[in-house]
């Protein structure tokens, strides 16, 4: 696969952390580069398209059921990220992830397939990807910064592993876990968004 389209925002300064942001299924990075604009100034944003074309938009992974990836799609694609990531920000650069929905599971994934290597990750109207080849072990994320936002009349992503991923992150992932629930649906209510922005604050 080639290099990732990623679209850009904030610093240009190679050595500022990055906040990469990971678009839902069906869409792509211009979409979720409009987050960067309502997240903290001194950051630099990336937006990275997802490299499976979908629906006029684009996917991260082939699925067996929403919110349910191929093992072997999530590896080959995870892969084809950090090749990416490991270009444009060296070991010692903070990197935080932010997902939303497909992205949000493919921001869990790169996130339990290598914990240490980010500073943190936020998971919007999304899920782990649970029996997906990455490890969900007890204490697979200790110590690390996990941002979860459900809605509470999301239907789009299946309840139970909505409460999978709730459960475990605030629970046996040992996560230094932030999380809410609003009463909206599969969208990013304004209190999330303001939380989110205060917690990437932070992190960086």
């Amino acid at each position: 696969m080639t290099n990732p389209v990623v679209a850009t925002a904030g610093s240009t300064d190679p050595r500022a952390p990055l906040v990469v942001l990971l678009h839902g299924r069906g869409s792509h990075e211009q979409e979720i580069l409009s987050l960067a604009g309502h997240l903290p100034a001194g950051p630099a944003y990336a937006a990275v398209r997802a490299p499976i074309a979908e629906g006029g938009g684009f996917a991260w992974f082939a699925n067996r059921g929403i919110g349910r990836p191929l093992p072997e799609s999530l590896r080959a694609n995870v892969d084809w990220f950090r090749g990416w990531l490991d270009t444009v920000a060296p070991d010692d650069r903070p990197v935080v992830l932010v997902g939303f929905s497909g992205g949000a599971a493919f921001a869990g994934g790169v996130l339990l397939d290598d914990p240490r290597r980010f500073a943190g990750a936020a998971v919007l109207y999304g899920t782990l990807p649970f029996d997906a080849g990455v490890p969900t072990t007890p204490g697979r994320l200790t110590g690390i910064p996990v941002f979860v936002a459900h809605g509470e009349h999301d239907t789009v992503i299946p309840r139970d592993l909505q409460d999978k991923t709730w459960a475990y992150v605030r629970t046996e992932s040992g996560a230094v876990a932030t999380t809410r629930r609003d009463p909206v649906g599969h969208g990013i209510a304004p209190s999330a968004l303001r939380d989110l922005s205060a917690w990437v604050e932070k992190l960086v």
